[in-house]
């Protein structure tokens, strides 16, 4: 077949597939089940008005929503992060035992079980923090950090080694002036 041919073959088949998508002198291509020729009504409801809807647009600035929930005036973050299980304790205590013996790697694998085990804990992500740093590995050190101060809470203690942490991790990565402001923090708790 010559490439003309395969052309014509091409746009007839093209054509076909075309006329077959459209819908014929009947109407929609929608037949309901049950074989009637009309698709059923959609369901009325008993009321005759349409349902008032609340928009905030449309209200005076005095008037308040029926159902408005109270504001409480605590602070959206926890006082402190949760307390350490004895299974996160204990991975912490080996991953500090690999720290000291060199194994930064084997320490970071402990450390994050512990951050599974405990993820509101502040504690395991500055210990995962020091992990990372003894790995040189000063991008993630550096973002565990900042989620570990996320989870201090009001708890000064941690805050205050949190800050002190970020402090080195940005110095080591040379970020001086990101040192000296997490220094400023830690020195006004």
């Amino acid at each position: 077949m010559n490439r003309q041919g395969v052309i014509q073959v091409g746009m007839l088949a093209a054509f076909l597939s075309l006329a077959g998508c459209a819908s014929g002198p009947g109407g929609s291509i929608y037949v309901p089940a049950g074989g009637s020729d009309r698709a059923p009504e959609p369901p009325q409801t008993s009321e005759d008005k349409e349902p008032e809807v609340w928009k905030k647009s449309e209200q005076a600035e005095d008037q308040k929503p029926e159902q408005r929930q109270q504001r409480s005036n605590k602070p959206s973050y926890r006082d402190a992060g949760d307390e350490l299980s004895p299974a996160a304790l204990s991975l912490v205590r080996e991953a500090d035992n690999l720290l000291k013996s060199g194994d930064a790697q084997g320490a970071i694998v402990r450390l994050e079980r512990a951050q599974r085990i405990a993820p509101r804990s502040a504690e395991v992500y500055f210990k995962l923090s020091e992990a990372y740093v003894a790995g040189n590995k000063l991008g993630p050190a550096e973002q565990f950090t900042l989620k570990g101060l996320s989870l201090a809470g009001s708890d000064a203690r941690l805050q205050r080694a949190g800050w002190l942490l970020l402090a080195d991790i940005r110095r080591a990565r040379g970020n001086m002036a990101g040192a000296s402001q997490a220094e400023d923090r830690a020195s006004a708790l």
